[in-house]
């Protein structure tokens, strides 16, 4: 091998050593340096092993010479703190929509952004084996596509489907195609959603991004851009309950005090806030009403009440009612002593 191209070779291997196999607590001597590099098939001396780590400072690498034990140099800063990439590992296991080997690929990926030694604290974080995953390893693909037709002004045209009882995976409308204008994509709830404007019904709608298949970016332009000028993905993500659909309506909702911080995660901080009473608040938002809407409102108990419309709160008492017939008794003589007649 050419010495000209062994020492450009030399320099390459250096900043390798010092980004995978040196911290703080990890710092390697220049007769280590040397022993590597000598493993790698290239000789080096310890004056130009000085020289080298000048040059890669000037680079921009944060060489350190660390002269307390242990002693040598290392790389004192990289692109990505601990800490950071601990954030990232925890979205990446946390997210159900991507896939658990997508997961395992990603992480490892994001450990190659640090030293084997930071690397192992990031791998006592993997717990995705357990996690609740997406099926659908083509999840990555339908975001670029949905990307694809979002920057190009283009419709988008796919395949959804459902769960059946028995596990199986079911096309909807018969594996009809859906014809959609793409505006925007919602984490919400641990999943991926595209928010769009279909084709067909001309109403906006939102699709679960891993059980959409086979898309497709058309050559018709979006349609919608009036409809979304002033439309706010977040304000739909606030409104909307486990991202099920219903019909917008402004309700007025009374709240026990100490629901004030469920509020704020809810709806956000620019919630107007109404006092009551020295228990209780009142707000008016803007809600999608449907049965997750509701099962939002039981599961706060008896310190929520809705005020108005009148429509809205009949329904959420039918809705209430509706549940409790599970749990009704026809025969008097099954009531368990001390029941008292049922609703």
């Amino acid at each position: 091998m050419a010495k000209s191209f062994q020492q450009k070779l030399k320099i390459l291997y250096l900043m390798r050593v010092f980004m995978e196999k040196t911290d703080e607590q990890h710092p390697l001597t220049v007769a280590e340096l040397i022993d590597y590099l000598d493993r790698q098939g290239i000789r080096a001396e310890r004056k130009t092993i000085y020289d080298d780590i000048e040059t890669l400072r000037l680079f921009g690498m944060d060489i350190i010479n660390r002269r307390a034990k242990p002693s040598g140099f290392y790389l004192g800063s990289r692109n990505f703190e601990l800490a950071e990439l601990k954030l990232l590992v925890d979205a990446v296991q946390s997210s159900r929509f991507i896939t658990g080997k997508k997961s395992n690929q990603l992480i490892q990926k994001l450990e190659g952004l640090t030293c084997v030694y930071e690397a192992q604290q990031l791998q006592r974080q993997v717990f995705v084996e357990n996690r609740i995953k997406t099926m659908n390893e083509s999840i990555y693909y339908n975001i670029d596509e949905i990307h694809r037709g979002i920057s190009g002004n283009n419709q988008i045209s796919f395949q959804y489907y459902e769960w059946t009882v028995s596990k199986q995976m079911r096309l909807k409308k018969d594996g009809e195609r859906y014809r959609v204008s793409p505006w925007g994509l919602i984490w919400k709830d641990e999943n991926y959603y595209m928010v769009g404007l279909d084709e067909i019904s001309g109403i906006v709608k939102h699709y679960r991004v891993d059980k959409m298949l086979k898309i497709n970016v058309e050559q018709e332009p979006r349609n919608g851009k009036e409809m979304f000028r002033d439309f706010s993905v977040a304000q739909l993500a606030a409104r909307t309950f486990g991202m099920f659909g219903g019909r917008e309506e402004n309700v007025k909702i009374s709240f026990a005090n100490h629901f004030v911080g469920v509020v704020m995660d809810r709806f956000g901080l620019d919630t107007m806030i109404r006092k009551q009473d020295e228990n209780s608040f009142s707000v008016t938002v803007q809600v999608n009403v449907s049965n997750q809407f509701f099962g939002w409102l039981a599961g706060l108990g008896a310190g929520v009440k809705i005020l108005s419309p009148d429509k809205v709160q009949e329904e959420y008492c039918d809705f209430l009612q509706q549940a409790l017939k599970n749990y009704q008794k026809n025969d008097p003589t099954e009531r368990e002593p001390g029941y008292g007649e049922a609703f």
